[in-house]
């Protein structure tokens, strides 16, 4: 059963744009032309955006496949799919990968196990808001926030995965 998911390419530095295209190209055995638009948050970056479907799983692939190149800031998203999670991808240079399990409205997921493992370890309702900041990426959202209210109305391709 195929899932579908976005790519957002935050920023990107001009000369690596064609690296990311073929990177995704490669996941999705496709050929990829995004329409890449400049960055205003990060001046001389581009950022593009596109809409993906595929095998449960692509978005995972997606996402290590760009994280390759450590100066983008890129998010991957993968609907949930009958008997699968969806999951979200976030990187930011020099905070490396963060991944989640997403529900059908596209919130974080924490599973039981998760939480009574974090509020086992908390020792002080300090400890237990950063251990539960850390579990749903807050920090990796703050950092992509900017960038991603630069991209608003900004124009999205839509692929599809051959193989």
């Amino acid at each position: 059963m195929p899932t579908r998911g976005v790519v957002y390419v935050h920023s990107t530095p001009l000369a690596v744009s064609s690296h990311v295209e073929w990177a995704i190209a490669r996941v999705l055995a496709a050929p990829v032309n995004l329409h890449w638009t400049a960055q205003p948050v990060d001046p001389g970056a581009r950022r593009a955006e596109c809409g993906w479907t595929g095998s449960p799983g692509t978005g995972a692939e997606l996402a290590a496949a760009l994280r390759h190149w450590p100066m983008i800031r890129f998010e991957v998203t993968e609907e949930p799919s009958p008997g699968t999670d969806g999951e979200r991808f976030m990187y930011v240079p020099g905070r490396g990968l963060f991944r989640a399990t997403v529900g059908a409205a596209g919130d974080i997921q924490l599973g039981e196990d998760r939480l009574r493992s974090i509020m086992a370890s908390a020792r002080a309702p300090e400890a237990l808001a950063h251990a539960l900041d850390k579990a749903l990426g807050t920090a990796w959202d703050a950092e992509l926030e900017p960038y991603r209210y630069a991209g608003d109305g900004a124009p999205v391709t839509l692929l599809t995965r051959v193989g």
